[in-house]
């Protein structure tokens, strides 16, 4: 038996920001907070986003000071805000830190905190303020999730908070937010839509219905990353990137995510490096290991993203998947932690602590292969250079 979890309502295509003042009356909701970035803030499109409710008579306060990776003290100003007005719901307007803000405000301005008390395995399943998720790149598909990231700066922990009040009941997925994002980000946040649908796909929390989505995804993304990367105004290339991000968090929010999850988050944490691109880091290091527990699954993936021919052996099939892994890293310039510039002294002391805080987190549980923590540090050294 599996049990399905999708938002309520989805518009989605070109165009679907205008839509987004119908959909909220289809909703009942008219009093909306905004939480978004300084960037959307400054670049006309949070105006262009008040400018669509204020024509419909849907007057909306907005925040603009969400910060990438948010962390306890930045949820609790937005908090903040949101309890100041008398709203009916939170729109989270840009990239995952965004979402991620806007899904934790609207627990917390409804429950109270402390953050920490919510972070896994704790579920949090009592409906906060409804939450409408408005993506600005494809990658997180966060808009369809029921669960948030919140940084603890306590101790440099990114806390995995998970349950149904993080659900967004309304997902406004237009691709033309996307055209202009810059060739590092669609490249970042590609390859961490990438990562969820194999992610999903191989999860021991697989399902029939998680399974669809997570190779659909997979055929959008491989096919497309490329192109979306080298030419930023290529629609057909961002319509496919936006509605594979989509799949893949549903995918991944209906049978979870696996070991990079659980590793990544450590090196965001503590070096402060983005989400989808630590993924990238360590995603063919981690195919790698887990790939023979799950071979046939694994194979599947390569066969969905056409790296391998339909009626390849699977050990061919795993293979070309990790080559072809390997090579979209070096094609899109991911770096490796030595590369980027983190610091080996320190890298090499946090081992320990990161590969506690990955297993804390419960991800790896789900991998086809389940690592110990000298294992997941082990993993760490290999993906380092």
């Amino acid at each position: 038996m599996s049990a399905i979890f999708l938002p309520r309502a989805m518009r989605i295509g070109a165009g679907a920001i205008e839509e987004l003042p119908a959909a909220l009356m289809q909703l009942g909701l008219s009093a909306p907070a905004i939480l978004t970035d300084g960037f959307l803030a400054g670049n006309g499109a949070l105006e262009r986003l008040r400018s669509i409710l204020s024509g419909a008579g849907i007057a909306a306060r907005a925040y603009s000071d969400v910060i990438s990776d948010p962390t306890v003290a930045s949820v609790d100003a937005a908090v903040a805000f949101v309890t100041a007005g008398d709203h009916d719901c939170v729109i989270g307007f840009g990239g995952g830190s965004s979402i991620d803000t806007a899904k934790a405000a609207a627990v917390l301005a409804t429950h109270g905190g402390p953050m920490r008390a919510l972070k896994a395995p704790h579920e949090e399943n009592r409906p906060g303020l409804p939450i409408v998720a408005i993506p600005t790149t494809a990658g997180t598909g966060s808009e369809a999730t029921r669960f948030t990231i919140i940084t603890d700066e306590a101790n440099d922990e990114k806390m995995l908070c998970a349950g149904l009040a993080y659900l967004p009941v309304l997902a406004i997925v237009d691709y033309e937010l996307t055209l202009s994002k810059p060739a590092r980000l669609t490249a970042d946040t590609g390859i961490d839509a990438l990562t969820h649908a194999i992610e999903a796909y191989v999860s021991q929390r697989a399902n029939p219905f998680s399974d669809g989505m997570a190779i659909a995804a997979m055929r959008a993304i491989w096919p497309h990353l490329r192109r979306a990367c080298d030419d930023p105004g290529d629609r057909i290339a961002r319509e496919a990137m936006m509605a594979g991000s989509l799949q893949a968090g549903i995918a991944f929010s209906n049978a979870s995510v696996a070991l990079v999850h659980g590793m990544s988050r450590p090196i965001g944490a503590h070096f402060h490096v983005a989400h989808g691109l630590s993924n990238a880091m360590l995603l063919p290091v981690v195919t790698a290991w887990s790939a023979p527990a799950a071979l046939p699954r694994y194979a599947d993936c390569a066969r969905a993203m056409g790296v391998a021919e339909p009626g390849e052996g699977d050990q061919s099939a795993v293979g070309r998947l990790i080559e072809g892994l390997r090579d979209i890293n070096r094609d899109l310039s991911v770096p490796t932690p030595k590369s980027y510039g983190i610091d080996e002294a320190r890298w090499q002391a946090l081992l320990p602590l990161m590969a506690e805080q990955a297993l804390a987190s419960g991800s790896p549980g789900n991998n086809p292969r389940i690592p110990d923590a000298a294992t997941i540090e082990a993993l760490y050294r290999q993906a380092w250079a």
